[in-house]
């Protein structure tokens, strides 16, 4: 995928279901990662906007992007952000089905963009 600002949260959600339907597993798990240093992926809510606006604010608040850091190439935060936010999700696969809460979402976090980006999607089940 391409991402658009220097960081920013991506719903991939469509895209994991639609990857789900073509593996054809009815029960098993569903693993999505991130082979990225300065990007991550997680669940939260998708009914809201603002919650993924809160996310991003409360990751700058942690690890703020004016402090000093050893990594000398001006993307130190985000490696440290990438951290927090984590590199893999593992979710249920249930009579062919993402499990999902009613409010929840699959989302990628672009902390280094924008850049071309890759998630891995692996179904595992029978």
């Amino acid at each position: 995928m391409e991402t658009s600002k220097t960081q920013e949260t991506v719903d991939i959600t469509s895209r994991v279901k639609a990857a789900v339907t073509r593996s054809k597993i009815r029960d098993g798990i569903c693993a999505i990662s991130v082979a990225h240093t300065t990007a991550g992926v997680f669940v939260n809510e998708n009914a809201d906007p603002d919650v993924q606006k809160d996310v991003l604010a409360a990751l700058e608040r942690a690890v703020p992007n004016d402090a000093r850091y050893h990594h000398a190439e001006g993307n130190g935060p985000a490696h440290v952000k990438a951290v927090l936010v984590g590199s893999s999700v593992t979710l249920t696969v249930r009579d062919g089905e993402l499990v999902l809460g009613t409010w929840q979402g699959i989302y990628f976090a672009e902390l280094d963009g924008p850049r071309e980006r890759h998630a891995t999607i692996t179904v595992i089940g029978d």
